[in-house]
């Protein structure tokens, strides 16, 4: 994550790139519906900093075009990318509230 500097310029890439990738990438992504929860959760102000903060990292790490397993290799592209935004979620899923879980089901409806 170095690669994207501080906190404020990776934020700025989730929110840049997130939505994007995973409407693309939705029907391959099994847990498409708890990352953009995920999202939402890291853009509200009332979430405190440091749930924040991991939900960008996992979420960065999502939309970065290179890591560890290529996302486009079949079956295993993705299995880096769940296993990271899995530990983030279970660490920071008490701050995932229902609004959050409603904006992201409104958002997958469209």
């Amino acid at each position: 994550m170095s690669r994207l500097g501080g906190s404020d310029k990776q934020e700025e890439y989730v929110r840049k790139g997130f939505l994007g990738k995973a409407k693309k990438h939705a029907a391959r992504l099994p847990f498409i519906k708890e990352a953009v929860a995920m999202y939402y959760c890291a853009m509200d102000k009332n979430t405190p900093l440091t749930a924040k903060l991991t939900a960008i990292g996992a979420l960065a790490y999502l939309v970065l075009p290179i890591d560890a397993i290529p996302d486009l290799i079949p079956v295993l592209g993705y299995t880096d990318d769940a296993a990271a935004f899995w530990a983030a979620y279970r660490s920071i899923s008490v701050h995932v509230t229902d609004l959050h879980r409603e904006q992201a089901r409104a958002w997958l409806e469209n």
